[in-house]
């Protein structure tokens, strides 16, 4: 029997993520773990050691949270991974769990029907909680939820909304909300517990510029009205301190290139802070008296997330592409070892700066060890749009790089962490403003000797298996083969079967709905290209998505099949994307396979 490869060690090897402690109950800890071979929720009593299994079900697990006296386990049950469920709780220390993942479980929130999750604020009596909904007939509803009393709605409005935060006294609920119709850029209201308007904070007005706001949390104290909040104002994500009864805005102007994000320190003294720059980010303290940033040293990589714990020591979850995931502590060693065997490393990442249509474009690459190009090159598109590939352990690039690939991320246009107006960048012209940064990249890599212009692979999930479908259309001649995995694929369709939060989301991107800017859909729509695609393409798509539903897949695949052009599709019962390590092999080997075979590696 032959030794399994590397690859699949990867996948395979059990992993955590950053513990969640409860607020008044420092000693209890929830995490997520793919121990089970699902990724689900496990409970962790750090006085006595006991780790054990909360939730098993058949799509896996991993959206929970603790109260914050650490007696309830909250998890959202969505059944069958569409994302469309309810809240259930179950106390901590309750054994389990059982077979069908729920016997002993009782719905946190009876009254309430279900939806899609817009946002769960637990209050510090361990009685009141407020539930964020979002349903295409209601849009988003907020509910004051007390035990023993019927669910209360105290927020109801068309466009997204979210609950942020509920403060320490359990009298001021934050919101984030976009009901001036942009959903990139949302702004906050402080509501009371009977649904009255306290403030707002709204930085869309105004100045010909919409600018974003999130809130990052009430100060954890009692009597205590400041909300941390991320702003835009310089062009880039930073936070600043807002007292919502008083009014007062603390500009905290931290001196930091980059994205910036914060949470409080437990005490409220000051702010636990991540420093994202460049695909790569960092953790510092900040005393909010002293208005003073002190370092925290963590090795070059990411800092995936942190939290600071009530002893003043700094827990994190610590990566970098060639090593694999691991929770440290300031305090020193490691906060909590998953078992089993430890994914192998991998290879590092360079980075390549690319000189592209709006300016210069950040790619990151991989190679296998001791190889010169040419190369077959991997060019694997991140999901969002919002988001960043960065330097971070991953299995998948990884799988490539163990097959031979040379592997290319390119945080096109429309990405995070290079500030406001790259991110913002993605309007109107969809999918092809991004695939314009791709091609860059693209030309770069042939012309340095990097990749082989015959053997190039353009692949992605989510909005990064959309641009590989609208990159196979609009660039034929660019790309041997395509791999995409629930993608957008008809976007016209897709629009209509998506869940309301992302209707809002393609409004703002292109400025309408199908029916209002028609000409706009078209040309994003992979669709509409799908007659010029060249290359032999892959497509795999969860039955239950609600992000990018299967009939939209379906109709592009109708669309290739109809005039014979080489492709295969892998269709699975799960949502967008799946939580079940055998299945995600599955994948990855039909991937693989696929792309090896049409580039002769």
């Amino acid at each position: 029997m032959s030794e399994m490869p590397d690859w699949e060690k990867r996948f395979r090897a059990p992993r955590v993520s950053l513990p969640e402690w409860a607020a008044d109950a420092p000693g209890r800890s929830l995490f997520v773990s793919n121990a089970s071979g699902t990724f689900e929720l496990y409970a962790w009593d750090r006085e006595t050691g006991e780790r054990r299994q909360v939730t098993r079900r058949a799509n896996g697990t991993t959206d929970g949270t603790l109260s914050p006296d650490g007696e309830w386990i909250w998890w959202f049950d969505d059944k069958d991974g569409d994302e469309f469920g309810v809240w259930r709780r179950r106390r901590f220390t309750e054994p389990g769990p059982a077979a069908d993942g729920a016997s002993a479980d009782e719905p946190a929130a009876p009254g309430l029907a279900p939806s899609y999750p817009a946002g769960l604020a637990l209050a510090r009596d361990g009685r009141t909680a407020v539930v964020g909904r979002s349903t295409d007939e209601d849009g988003s509803t907020l509910h004051l939820v007390r035990e023993g009393a019927a669910p209360v709605e105290v927020y109801r409005h068309r466009e997204s909304a979210d609950v942020a935060d509920i403060s320490h006294d359990g009298t001021l609920i934050a919101v984030e909300h976009t009901e001036h119709g942009d959903a990139m850029h949302a702004a906050l209201r402080i509501i009371a517990p009977d649904g009255s308007t306290v403030a707002e904070l709204d930085d869309t007005k105004g100045g010909g510029v919409d600018l974003g706001l999130c809130a990052l949390g009430f100060a954890p104290a009692a009597g205590d009205t400041r909300l941390l909040v991320g702003h835009q104002r310089r062009g880039r994500w930073e936070p600043m301190l807002w007292d919502v009864r008083s009014g007062e805005e603390s500009d905290l102007a931290l001196d930091l290139p980059g994205d910036v994000s914060a949470e409080w320190c437990p005490d409220a003294s000051g702010l636990l802070v991540v420093h994202g720059y460049e695909a790569r980010s960092e953790l510092w303290r900040y005393d909010i008296a002293e208005r003073a940033l002190t370092r925290i040293d963590t090795p070059r990589g990411t800092v995936s997330a942190a939290t600071a714990r009530p002893d003043g020591s700094v827990e994190y979850l610590w990566s970098s592409a060639a090593e694999p995931p691991v929770v440290r502590s300031t305090a020193g060693g490691v906060v909590l070892e998953p078992p089993g065997q430890k994914a192998p490393a991998s290879v590092p990442v360079t980075d390549a700066w690319v000189e592209g249509p709006a300016g210069r474009v950040h790619a990151l690459v991989q190679r296998p060890a001791g190889t010169t190009g040419p190369l077959p090159t991997v060019f694997e598109l991140h999901g969002g749009p919002t988001w960043h590939d960065s330097d971070a352990f991953a299995a998948g690039p990884a799988a490539w790089v163990d097959h031979g690939f040379a592997v290319v991320r390119v945080n096109y246009r429309g990405s995070t962490g290079y500030g406001r107006e790259w991110t913002d960048a993605l309007k109107h012209r969809v999918g092809l403003i991004e695939l314009e940064d791709v091609a860059a990249v693209r030309d770069w890599a042939v012309a340095s000797g990097l990749a082989d212009p015959e053997r190039l692979v353009l692949t992605g999930g989510s909005w990064g298996g959309y641009l590989t479908l609208l990159g196979l259309g609009t660039q034929p001649g660019a790309w041997t083969v395509g791999v995409a995995a629930v993608p957008v694929a008809d976007y016209v369709t897709a629009y209509h079967d998506e869940m309301e939060a992302l209707k809002a989301m393609d409004r703002s991107l292109l400025g309408g709905a199908p029916d209002e800017v028609p000409e706009r859909y078209e040309a994003s729509s992979p669709l509409t290209y799908v007659d010029a695609v060249r290359a032999p393409v892959y497509i795999s798509a969860g039955t239950n998505d609600p992000r990018c539903p299967i009939r939209q897949v379906e109709n592009y695949v109708a669309g290739l099949a109809a005039r014979g052009a080489e492709h295969e599709v892998y269709r699975y019962d799960a949502g967008h994307g799946s939580l079940v390590i055998e299945e995600r092999l599955r994948q990855v080997r039909a991937e693989l396979d696929f792309a090896l075979a049409h580039t002769r590696v």
